[in-house]
C-alpha cells in the first residue's frame, strides 16, 4: 500500500511561521518541547521564535572588542540544533515536488560533513524516507550520535573536514549500485541556496530593524560574513543586498585550507566549513571580499566561552553581563566562533563604526563540540585566568587584518573559475551553465523558484490526507 506524501511549510511560512495553519502551529510548538521526532515539527523550522520575533544575540563589546554591532542569528533552537535543517528540508520537500523521489522505494543520500547530513537523518526520516548519511570518519563523534538518534545510518568516508572528494566518490558508487540511491547534494542544489536566500534572507533584514527599534544601529546591515561549507548560508547575503545596497557580503575559510583565497587545500579542524572546492550554488560574483580564520584560535574561542574559568574570566574581570554570558555559552561551536572571528576582522577591516551592524550565524552549538574541548584540554591542560585572559585579548581583541583579499573584476572571475574543476571535469555540469552562473541573472531566475515551489507545495498539501500537510 503506497504510502502518504508528507508535506511541511512553504519558504513563506518558514519565514513567517504566524501564516500557518494556527491548530498546526499549536501542535508543533507543543511537539518542539515533547516529542522532536514527531514530523509536525518541520513547522518548527524557522529563525523565529514564538513571538514573531528572530533568535539573535549581540555579542558584547566587551567580548568584540570593536565599537560595530556584531549581531548573530542563532540556530540551534532549530529541531535538530542547528538551522542546515531548513536547507536539507528544502532541499528533500523540492525534489518530492519534482517527483523524483519516493518514501516507498527510495534511500536518500545525504553527502555532508556534518549538519546538512543530520538535517537529512531528521528531515527526510520524518518525511518517510530512509536517509543516509555520508560523513567524513574524522568528524566529532556527536555528530554520529545525532545520526543514530534521528533514526538514519551513516558510512564515514575517509578523512577530515575538507575532504569532499572522497564523499563525491561514495556518492558515485552509491548511484551506480542502485537507482534507488537519490543523491541529495547540497553543494549542488539549487533548494540550499533558495532556503537562505528567502528565509535567511529577509530574517536577516527583520533582525536589524528590530535592533533600530530598540535603539541599537542604523536598521541596515553593514555586512553579512559567513564561513562556507556547502555555501547555502552565504546566501542571505544576496537577499540583504537588495535591501540594502551597499552591503558587504564576507566570505571565511580556514587558513589551513585556503581554497577560494589562494587556490589552497590542505586539511582543517573547523567543521562544517572549508570543503576544498567551490561549490555550484555559491554566487561568487557578489561576494566582496574573502578573509581567513586559523582552525585553532576557533577551537581555543569556543573553549573560553565554554570552561568555567574561560566563563568566570568574562564576567568577573572582561565585565560581560553574568546572564548573557549564561546565554552565549549554549548558542556556539566551532563555526560560530569563526564568524564572530570574521566579523571582528570585517569591523575593523572597513572602519566600522557603532551604528553599523555586522550579521553573522552560529550554526549549531557545544552539544556537538564536547569531546573536541575534552581534546583541547587534554593538548594544552586545564584553563585558569591567565589562559583565559590570553585568548580574550589574542584570539578576539587581537584579531589580525590579514589574510584578507578584497573582490575585483579579476579575483572574482578566479573565484568562480575555480568551480570549473569540480563541476565540469568531476561533476558533469555543462559550461554553458558554469558561464551562465556569471550573470546575477542567472541568480535572480533561481530566486524566483522560491514562489514556484510554493505554489506547488500548496497544491500538494490540498490534496494530500496526511496529518502533517
Amino acid at each position: 500500500m503506497k504510502k502518504n506524501y508528507v508535506y511541511g511549510p512553504t519558504f513563506e511560512e518558514m519565514l513567517h511561521p504566524e501564516k500557518i495553519e494556527p491548530e498546526i502551529r499549536k501542535k508543533a510548538l507543543v511537539a518542539r518541547e515533547k516529542d522532536i521526532l514527531d514530523p509536525i515539527n518541520l513547522y518548527n523550522i524557522t529563525w523565529k521564535k514564538p513571538n514573531g520575533q528572530v533568535h539573535y544575540v549581540v555579542i558584547p563589546k566587551a567580548i568584540t572588542g570593536v565599537d560595530a554591532n556584531i549581531v548573530v542569528m542563532s540556530g540551534n533552537h532549530f529541531p535538530t540544533g542547528c538551522h542546515k535543517v531548513g536547507a536539507t528540508y528544502s532541499v528533500t520537500m523540492e525534489y518530492q515536488l519534482k517527483g523524483l523521489i519516493d518514501p516507498d522505494e527510495d534511500t536518500l543520500v545525504y553527502p555532508s560533513t556534518g549538519n546538512y547530513g543530520i538535517g537529512g537523518a531528521w528531515a527526510g526520516t520524518r518525511m518517510g524516507y530512509d536517509s543516509l548519511v555520508l560523513l567524513p570518519l574524522m568528524m566529532s563523534k556527536e555528530r554520529f550520535e545525532k545520526i543514530d538518534s534521528f533514526g538514519a545510518r551513516y558510512i564515514k568516508t575517509p578523512g577530515c573536514e575538507s575532504n569532499v572528494k572522497e564523499i563525491y566518490d561514495e556518492c558515485k558508487r552509491l548511484a551506480a549500485a542502485s537507482p534507488k540511491n537519490k543523491i541529495l547534494n547540497q553543494f549542488e542544489v539549487m533548494g540550499n541556496y533558495r532556503f537562505h536566500y528567502y528565509v535567511t534572507g529577509n530574517s536577516l533584514v527583520e533582525a536589524v530593524k528590530d535592533l533600530q527599534s530598540k535603539g541599537i544601529g542604523n536598521g541596515r546591515a553593514a555586512a553579512f560574513v559567513s564561513s562556507m561549507g556547502s555555501s547555502g548560508t552565504i546566501a542571505a547575503g544576496d537577499r540583504m543586498k537588495q535591501e540594502f545596497y551597499d552591503a558587504k557580503i564576507v566570505g571565511l575559510e580556514p587558513t589551513q585550507c585556503p581554497t577560494i583565497y589562494n587556490n589552497g587545500y590542505g586539511g582543517h579542524d573547523i567543521q562544517g566549513i572549508g570543503d576544498k572546492h567551490v561549490t555550484w550554488i555559491h554566487n561568487t560574483q557578489n561576494m566582496d571580499a574573502i578573509m581567513c580564520i586559523d582552525d585553532m584560535e576557533c577551537k581555543k574561542g569556543l573553549q573560553l566561552f565554554y570552561d568555567p574559568a574561560g566563563f568566570e574570566y568574562l564576567v568577573k574581570e572582561a565585565g560581560v553581563d553574568e546572564k548573557q554570558m549564561e546565554e552565549l555559552q549554549t548558542l556556539f561551536g566551532i563555526s560560530g566562533i569563526c564568524n564572530i572571528l570574521g566579523a571582528i576582522k570585517t569591523a575593523k577591516y572597513y572602519g566600522l563604526t557603532s551604528s553599523d551592524n555586522v550579521v553573522t550565524v552560529a550554526t549549531d552549538s557545544i552539544d556537538r563540540y564536547y569531546s573536541v574541548m575534552n581534546d583541547l584540554t587534554a593538548e594544552f591542560g586545564k584553563m585558569d585566568r591567565t589562559m583565559a585572559a590570553v585568548r580574550l585579548n589574542s584570539i578576539f581583541y587581537g584579531a589580525k587584518l590579514d589574510w584578507i583579499q578584497e573582490a575585483s573584476v579579476h579575483t572574482r572571475n578566479r573565484w568562480h573559475n575555480l568551480k570549473y574543476y569540480t563541476w565540469i571535469e568531476q561533476q558533469g555540469k555543462t559550461i554553458e551553465e558554469l558561464n551562465a552562473q556569471k550573470s546575477q541573472e542567472y541568480w535572480l531566475k533561481q530566486q524566483e523558484g522560491v514562489k514556484e515551489f510554493d505554489a506547488k507545495l500548496t497544491q500538494a498539501r490540498k490534496s494530500a490526507v496526511t496529518a502533517y500537510c
